[in-house]
């Protein structure tokens, strides 16, 4: 064969095995590993949230502890106050004023002491009604008690009465317990309602939202309670990102609903447990209000307190006192303030007939002139709380900061 002469290629026989790639089979396997590792992942995302989330909720309860106030204050004025008000509407607005003054400066409780002889120590009853003149104790204190409990309970606690016909002159003490209904908020005050309820089921509460409450106790019906809401209800959908959800597929979406399921579903109520009503000031350092004592004479704003050892720091204030710029206050657990009516303390002193003393500064460990260059000859008692608890707050702030 001549070196000119081209060789013919042998044909394949169409017997011999194809080794192409079946490209649209791959491409459907690497789709699918693809999916599956966005699935890992995401599920990988939401086990970090999830884990994170849970640190920040005990980081959040470590810091409520932290917040939390150990001690409590409480002012305590005669009711013969109002009686320095020229109507029954200035004897409303007086009272309020009185409540603001003492919830700016987170007063846990105010003490109305009796110095003309009326003898009450209960608001329970049916009076005549907001006066010029008399029953200002029980005036002063039904008025308070009404401030201080949140607008969504008054209708239940204060039925329609002539000491509250001038109720719309008052501000609101707007105080962190009085929520608006979608107000967030851990705690929450509450009326029980009367409800059945199963065994071992507990009560539902009214506290101002959308939805009723179940606590884990079963109270009675109409009762004022303190109610922590579970943290638990705030989680759900909001964990997941609305962006990755788009990208999903299908199955993806299986898993996010499978995640959800381990929360707790859609209800007809919220779920709380009920507290003592301190802890939201002790544990989460929230204010939350002040309670409301009577006491017939100035010795009984000592001798009957709520607290087992009494107030262990007592504060009187005069113009007859020593500088409060001179004083410094050691730490405490309960503070007492005490105020003057039209004629100061003296006047309740001679009024006491459990007390046999000529001065009243031997009644207390401080007995202070609060605003010792006042260019009035007179300061009126809601103008003195406010200085006084002003001068104070910076002085009870030293105390625990130093101690």
């Amino acid at each position: 064969m001549s070196a000119g002469v081209a060789t013919k290629r042998p044909k394949m026989s169409s017997a011999q095995p194809d080794d192409r790639v079946d490209w649209k089979k791959r491409k459907e396997e690497f789709k699918e590993a693809k999916k599956k590792r966005k699935e890992a992942k995401l599920i990988k995302q939401l086990e970090k949230q999830k884990k994170e989330e849970l640190a920040k909720s005990e980081n959040a309860e470590q810091e409520h502890k932290k917040k939390g106030r150990a001690y409590t204050v409480s002012v305590a004025l005669p009711g013969s106050v109002l009686d320095n008000a020229q109507s029954a509407e200035l004897r409303t607005y007086l009272a309020g004023q009185i409540a603001r003054a003492c919830v700016i400066f987170c007063a846990d409780e105010i003490v109305v002491f009796d110095e003309e002889g009326e003898d009450v120590t209960s608001v329970e009853g049916e009076f005549k009604g907001v006066g010029k003149k008399g029953q200002a104790c029980v005036q002063l204190g039904r008025l308070l008690q009404y401030l201080e409990v949140p607008q969504y309970l008054r209708k239940m606690f204060f039925p329609k009465h002539q000491d509250l016909q001038y109720a719309g002159l008052l501000n609101p003490l707007d105080s962190p317990h009085h929520m608006r209904i979608d107000e967030e908020s851990e705690y929450r005050e509450g009326v029980v309602l009367d409800r059945p309820a199963k065994a071992n089921k507990g009560s539902l509460v009214n506290c101002g939202m959308r939805k009723e409450v179940r606590i884990d106790k079963q109270l009675q019906a109409g009762l004022r309670v303190t109610v922590r809401l579970n943290a638990s209800q705030k989680q759900g959908d909001a964990q997941f990102d609305p962006k990755m959800a788009e990208r999903m597929s299908c199955d993806a979406l299986k898993s996010r609903v499978f995640v959800c399921l381990a929360y707790p579903p859609e209800s007809k109520t919220y779920r709380g447990t009920a507290v003592a009503p301190h802890v939201p000031t002790t544990e989460a350092g929230l204010y939350w209000g002040y309670s409301v004592r009577l006491a017939s004479c100035l010795s009984a704003v000592f001798t009957e307190g709520p607290y087992e050892d009494g107030y262990d720091l007592t504060v009187g204030t005069s113009e007859k006192g020593s500088s409060v710029d001179e004083a410094s206050l050691a730490p405490f657990k309960h503070l007492l303030v005490v105020f003057g009516g039209l004629r100061g303390l003296e006047a309740s002193l001679d009024a006491d007939p459990n007390l046999d003393v000529s001065c009243p500064s031997v009644l207390f460990d401080h007995y202070l002139n609060t605003c010792p260059v006042q260019g009035s000859r007179t300061i009126r008692t809601e103008e003195a709380i406010l200085i006084s608890m002003a001068t104070l707050r910076q002085k009870i702030a030293t105390a625990f900061s130093s101690a």
